[in-house]
């Protein structure tokens, strides 16, 4: 597993590339990491390092918002946090998506965890002591 060290916000394009350099086959990640730890604003620098020109923004409401990226392909961001149970997740068409070959970035994966596939990347982004940087770990 690496750990990376991110002290600001401009670090995050960096990290975006360095996991794509270790995962460049793999589509489906799982963001972990306490609430205000900065997943969504993550998924902003993976989008840009993917060449999405989309607002990225949390789907806490909609559950899962579509990025467009290069070549006409897609990013589909999920969060998990508000669903009620697992039906909701699979209600969604969740299956369609993991096995669409588009890459899929998942807020609040351990709501789902047993529908997640045995290849999902696991990002797990820690917040210090006095919340100024974070270690991405993956």
């Amino acid at each position: 597993m690496d750990y990376i060290d991110c002290k600001t916000i401009d670090d995050l394009p960096a990290i975006a590339h360095a996991l794509f350099q270790k995962y460049k086959d793999n589509r489906i990640f799982a963001l972990r990491g306490q609430m205000g730890a900065g997943k969504t604003t993550f998924m902003q620098s993976i989008a840009k390092v993917l060449n999405s020109r989309d607002t990225v923004s949390s789907p806490t409401f909609s559950i899962v918002n579509e990025y467009v990226i290069d070549n006409n392909r897609r990013i589909y961001h999920f969060d998990f946090y508000r669903i009620k149970n697992i039906d909701e997740a699979i209600h969604i068409g969740l299956d369609e998506y993991l096995y669409s070959g588009e890459y899929c970035f998942i807020e609040w994966a351990e709501n789902i965890e047993e529908l997640l596939p045995p290849e999902t990347i696991n990002i797990y982004i820690s917040v210090n002591d006095n919340n100024l940087m974070r270690v991405f770990s993956f």
